[in-house]
């Protein structure tokens, strides 16, 4: 049965595009019902429009408070009946009452190797630690900021001539890669969260999954 994915967006969408194109292509068992930006006049609008998937704006703006917008949000997700909740560079800290509410059913996607690097500008800071690896992380979304369950990471290098512009373009090329991948799993429902008290983690086809998420070169 295909799954019903919503897509969350602030900005150009580009990982948005690249799970559209594999649901097309059916590489991801599941089709984008949904695109919800923050932000209005954003290109990944403009991608939802052109592969004929309904999209709308819920502007943060609006509202006085991460309280007062999550529930106008959440209701507007809802509405598209979704199985699938994926974060594609969506720029807000979510309250802990829309976490718990599509716990388990919503992914985001870090630019780093977390648990490195939580927050912003991680290109940066990686270079600035004299890091030479980086990359990106596909997680499960719980209350803790860029904090839960690890499914894939993709690793980059770092050369010394690199700019953070340098390295980010880098890392998007995985992002498109391993997200879809990621999303995919979820449509095929070989992948879950689970939780040992009040430790949770990724179990992919049964197997739970180590604090660095699946593990393939």
């Amino acid at each position: 049965m295909t799954k019903r994915i919503v897509v969350l967006i602030s900005g150009s969408g580009s990982n948005l595009q690249a799970i559209i194109d594999n649901c097309q292509s059916d590489a991801i068992a599941g089709e984008v019902v949904g695109v919800i930006s923050n932000r209005p006049g954003v290109f990944g609008l403009e991608r939802a429009e052109n592969a004929g998937v309904s999209n709308q704006v819920v502007d943060h703006k609006a509202y006085n408070s991460r309280e007062e917008y999550d529930p106008v949000l959440q209701q507007a997700i809802d509405a598209y009946q979704p199985d699938i909740i994926v974060l594609a560079g969506f720029m807000r800290i979510l309250t802990p009452g829309f976490v718990q509410h599509y716990q388990g059913r919503m992914l985001n996607i870090h630019p780093s190797l977390l648990p490195k690097y939580q927050g912003l500008n991680t290109h940066q800071r990686a270079i600035d630690a004299g890091d030479q690896e980086h990359g990106v992380s596909v997680h499960f979304v719980t209350e803790e900021l860029d904090g839960g369950p690890v499914v894939l990471q993709a690793k980059v290098p770092i050369f010394a001539e690199d700019s953070s512009d340098d390295l980010a373009a880098r890392v998007h090329q995985q992002e498109h890669r391993i997200y879809p991948l990621v999303v995919g799993w979820m449509c095929q429902e070989r992948l879950e969260m689970g939780s040992e008290g009040t430790t949770s983690f990724a179990v992919l086809d049964g197997n739970k999954l180590p604090a660095q998420g699946y593990a393939a070169n």
